[in-house]
């Protein structure tokens, strides 16, 4: 599977079922608390709104970023709550617009990067279309936190393609933010689309295997379920750890989710 061309239109489509999500809330409902520690509702889409600011800046002025970007410290914590302390403050209906806006900005800025040209980013340069792929895993990730804290189950959509070729992509990142060095292997990933279509990367011979319905595997990626509770499946000794440490960024990896933690909500 290649990266499709339409990624910053699925990124807006995939932003504006989230705003739909949280357009209607009230004052007190931005304060309700999600399934990450010490983060409502605003502090989501806060860190959202940050995250779209950032990419935008890296879109359309690299080397401003690049000066934004060296003055980050190794606190990786202290440089998120800093990224979005000016959002996180704003009245809901303030925080709504100028999320928003700042990622209406970023979704210009990239899509009009030249094709092959790499955007600056916080890990190593990136395509554009990968940068917003990165920013559906962004979206998938907080947007299932603040659904889990409605207590709604958004409806997956093929959109989803983006992450999973994103996460394929960034195979290694769960080992990487433990210390461990990957293995000297190939695997092959076979994930079914919402659509029924069959999503396939690397040899069809590997035989480490991981494969399962694609809301599931992003869900183990972005660390939103604990693998008990998913049907991604593994065959390999390898693979089969890959379902303990695997994620989509580079950041650390927090506690995850416990087993069993959510059941089975209504779809939105």
């Amino acid at each position: 599977m290649t990266q499709a061309p339409d990624v910053i239109a699925d990124l807006t489509a995939e932003s504006e079922a989230l705003d739909a999500l949280v357009a209607g809330l009230d004052a007190d409902q931005w304060d309700i608390s999600t399934p990450a520690p010490g983060w409502a509702i605003r502090h989501q889409i806060a860190h959202l709104a940050a995250t779209f600011r950032l990419a935008g800046l890296a879109a359309a002025q690299p080397a401003t970023f690049q000066q934004v970007a060296s003055r980050l410290s190794d606190d990786f914590d202290a440089n998120v709550a800093a990224a979005m302390a000016d959002f996180v403050v704003e009245p809901p209906a303030v925080l709504l617009s100028r999320w928003r806006t700042e990622r209406a900005t970023a979704e210009k800025a990239l899509a009009a990067v030249p094709p092959g040209q790499p955007v600056p980013w916080l890990v190593r340069p990136l395509p554009a279309p990968v940068l917003a792929a990165a920013g559906m895993m962004e979206v998938f990730g907080h947007g299932r936190d603040v659904a889990d804290a409605l207590g709604v189950r958004p409806t997956p959509t093929d959109r989803l393609g983006h992450l999973v070729g994103f996460a394929v992509r960034t195979w290694d990142f769960g080992y990487l933010a433990r210390g461990l060095t990957p293995p000297d292997v190939e695997f092959r990933f076979e994930i079914t689309a919402p659509s029924g279509a069959l999503w396939e990367f690397g040899p069809h011979d590997a035989e480490q295997r991981i494969s399962g319905p694609a809301e599931d595997f992003c869900l183990l990626v972005t660390r939103r379920r604990h693998r008990d509770d998913l049907a991604v499946r593994a065959v390999g000794s390898d693979a089969e750890h890959w379902l303990d440490i695997a994620q989509a960024y580079r950041g650390p990896a927090g506690p995850g989710r416990s087993p069993g933690q959510f059941a089975r909500v209504r779809h939105q």
